[in-house]
């Protein structure tokens, strides 16, 4: 039982990249296919996933389409219930699923201005006073999800689907140096050191762009993992 996933450039798609976490880090087999969201041929390469219109989509080993991240984690826990996709206390799970519902709603301000890259750090960025207000907002997210927490470096202890919906986040802080307090940057650097997210962004840094989408004209610098 095989899925296939589709997904946008790895560099930027942050969503994409929820898709493949859930995937890769729950030991699900699937087969990953590009779209090219850069190279212009976004609608040719969905054309058989319709109605889907964005990245990730999932097509199940059925044919079932599924877009939309949330509800492709609610199917994947579903349907691989012995994965332990979401935390096993019940009101952990619950504010799990809180954090990923907010997550797919909210922090616009952080996601608009800070554009999910992986290439490198810009390390003149100087966020809005709104993006300012979106970050604490995670850090408040992680500092309640830490009374739910477990042995383990992650949200609720166990990597979960809540550390899938925030790891683009951890990019976004680590990829602009946004201030966060030291808990939240020694988490972020704990998502990027993962050998998952790792092999994601080698894989990413495979392409290169001329020229580089953002470009936010700031000094940069490496990237830290």
């Amino acid at each position: 039982m095989t899925f296939d996933l589709y997904i946008g450039d790895r560099t930027f798609s942050s969503w994409s990249l929820r898709g493949w976490l859930m995937m890769e880090k729950f030991n699900l087999p699937f087969r990953a296919h590009m779209v090219g969201l850069y190279a212009q041929t976004m609608a040719d390469d969905m054309a058989d996933l319709v109605p889907a219109r964005l990245v990730p989509v999932m097509k199940m080993p059925d044919g079932t389409i599924v877009g939309e991240s949330l509800a492709m984690a609610e199917t994947l826990a579903e349907a691989h219930a012995d994965r332990h996709m979401w935390p096993d206390d019940p009101a952990a799970r619950a504010t799990a699923r809180w954090l990923c519902a907010e997550m797919a709603s909210g922090f616009s301000a952080l996601r608009g201005e800070c554009a999910m890259q992986l290439q490198h750090v810009n390390t003149g960025f100087q966020p809005t006073e709104a993006t300012r207000a979106d970050l604490g907002r995670v850090e408040t997210l992680w500092t309640h999800a830490a009374r739910f927490q477990t042995d383990g470096p992650w949200l609720f202890g166990a990597y979960s689907l809540a550390d899938v919906f925030y790891a683009p986040v951890c990019a976004r802080i680590v990829g602009y140096d946004l201030p966060v307090s030291d808990t939240a940057r020694a988490y972020c650097m704990t998502t990027i050191s993962d050998p998952a997210f790792r092999a994601w962004r080698a894989e990413g840094l495979k392409v290169t762009y001329d020229p580089f989408p953002y470009d936010m004209g700031v000094p940069t610098g490496d990237w830290p993992v």
